[in-house]
């Protein structure tokens, strides 16, 4: 399983979202390919702890649900609702979107895995580890709805 902590993993990614373009229509979902970029920017921020998540109890927190949803699980397209916390920030210029996101990504690069991490809004707690496995996995999805 790929991880956001590794750099080839990254610049994969980045090479992937630098294949979009505001026009580039999804496969599945509602979202349009501005929407998402705005939408991993979020991820991003609440993953480097820039902005704190409202995190919401549920048994999401439990460690059995987390490392389901992380390292087992598919996520099914078009029917995950995130939190709000994760769709907070509004596309403005496509070129200046995107660039913020890939700075956000280029970050992570920067952090040791083995660091505290911010809380997720849904997962609650998680590792390092945790975050650059859950990362890759939604960035991927995301990519993958837009045919990337």
């Amino acid at each position: 399983m790929k991880t956001m902590h590794d750099s080839a993993t990254r610049n994969e990614m980045i090479g992937r979202l630098r294949g979009l373009t505001a026009e580039t229509q999804r496969v599945w979902g509602t979202m349009s390919a501005a929407q998402m970029i705005a939408h991993l920017t979020d991820q991003m921020r609440h993953m480097l702890g820039d902005v704190k998540a409202n995190v919401v109890p549920g048994i999401r927190q439990t460690a059995f649900v987390r490392y389901a949803a992380i390292y087992w699980i598919p996520w099914p397209k078009g029917r995950i609702k995130g939190p709000v916390d994760a769709f907070v920030t509004k596309p403005v210029s496509w070129h200046q979107d995107l660039d913020t996101l890939i700075a956000l990504v280029e970050r992570i690069g920067q952090r040791s895995p083995e660091g505290v991490w911010a809380q997720h809004a849904f997962f609650g707690p998680m590792t390092g580890h945790d975050w650059g496995y859950f990362c890759h996995k939604h960035f991927d999805h995301h990519l993958r709805q837009f045919g990337k």
